[in-house]
């Protein structure tokens, strides 16, 4: 585990954990296994920083979990792409992935959708400050290597112990002016490789952290749960979206 102190005093006594969660894209069985370690490694309360449903095979039950276990999630880009049927156009230029958002929205009920735009796009926990992308935006990658002067334009005057968010589908951990700046990763699609234009290469586990708060400071555990190829690509059986054929072959 890796603790970095803030150059502010935290509020809290006793500790705080929070497991992060980001980017499932409709993946079950990562979600169930991160469910499952991270109730081992111990939490206080679990909340998803978004792109809950699209470009993967199980977006219903996925979305049926998390509100049964009362998740916070925060609005992610895919998410939004399901409450505005343009968006996604303005975002992408595959066709491949407009098609799937499409498929995918599509394929969700009206009560569905109207869960998820109960998405908040930022969420303060105390000294904790979570969003997707940036603070200001739930499209920016924030990196490990983005430049610190366009790092304080993506917080946009945001400052707490520990700022949290995914999108990059690239686990981080990075301090920045005396804050803690987290990424978890993807849980349902984590990329080898920061993903600039050609397609990803998916990774065979699930990636989420603990993150924790106490009175001398912040700490983040990033995590990895390793998975099974072969129930991945069974996973799929039956999925009718045009991802479905690549997504499997990723898993080959």
């Amino acid at each position: 585990m890796a603790c970095f102190l803030a150059g502010v005093e935290s509020r809290y006594a006793e500790v705080m954990r929070l497991a992060l969660i980001s980017d499932l894209h409709g993946n079950e069985i990562a979600l169930d296994a991160v469910l499952k370690d991270a109730a081992h490694v111990g939490y206080d309360r679990l909340v998803c920083l978004g792109d809950v449903a699209t470009l993967g095979p199980r977006p219903s039950q996925v979305l049926a979990r998390l509100r049964d276990l009362g998740c916070p999630c925060i609005l992610g880009n895919h998410d939004e792409f399901m409450l505005d049927v343009d968006l996604v156009r303005s975002y992408s230029e595959f066709p491949l992935i407009i098609a799937s958002v499409d498929a995918t929205r599509s394929a969700l009920s009206v009560d569905e959708i109207e869960f998820i735009r109960g998405f908040p796009r930022t969420l303060a926990i105390d000294d904790v400050f979570l969003y997707h992308g940036s603070p200001r935006s739930n499209t920016e990658d924030l990196l490990a290597v983005t430049p610190a002067e366009r790092v304080d334009e993506m917080l946009a005057g945001t400052r707490a112990l520990l700022l949290a968010g995914g999108h990059t589908h690239l686990q981080m951990l990075r301090q920045h002016h005396g804050m803690l700046l987290v990424n978890p990763g993807s849980l349902g699609q984590p990329f080898r490789d920061y993903a600039s234009g050609g397609p990803p290469v998916i990774l065979p586990h699930a990636e989420y952290a603990i993150v924790e708060v106490t009175a001398c400071g912040v700490s983040a555990d990033l995590r990895r749960v390793a998975l099974d190829r072969h129930a991945l690509a069974a996973q799929i059986d039956g999925w009718q979206n045009p991802l479905a054929a690549p997504l499997r072959a990723s898993y080959a």
